[in-house]
């Protein structure tokens, strides 16, 4: 049985900056610092997996909402750490208040909403899309 979702919970997740998760390898020519889609996804991995263990069989999370600062740049070679803690409960709706650091300085804070859904029927509605013959 899955323990009792509760505001409170608290989750991290972190990352090194490498090549891989600059603004660079996001599309911006000149800026090699760490990205704040990278931020942003760290940020999202604290959230879903604070929670995970409080759900059931055959649920997870969605993310659906972001609204972040990204305050200050990351050098490679630095690492990130993100925090979220859950501060609403409403029904499925969960909102957490996220930040991240890196080694020197914190780098981004905001909040993030998710809701719990039953995975099978989730996936099922999003393959059931089809382009109608759009590229």
């Amino acid at each position: 049985m899955a323990k009792e979702l509760e505001v409170g919970i608290k989750g991290e997740a972190r990352d090194a900056v490498t090549d891989l998760n600059t603004a660079v390898a996001y599309g911006n020519t000149v800026v090699n610092v760490y990205a704040s889609p990278a931020m942003i996804g760290l940020m999202e991995k604290a959230a879903l997996t604070s929670v995970l263990p409080y759900l059931g069989e055959g649920m997870t999370t969605v993310g659906t909402r972001f609204e972040v600062k990204h305050l200050a740049a990351t050098p490679v070679g630095l690492s990130v750490t993100a925090r979220s803690t859950l501060v609403e409960i409403e029904g499925k709706r969960l909102l957490f208040e996220v930040e991240a650091w890196d080694d020197t300085e914190q780098i981004g804070k905001g909040i993030h909403e998710r809701f719990i859904v039953k995975l099978e029927g989730f996936l099922k509605r999003a393959q059931g899309k089809s382009t109608g013959g759009q590229a």
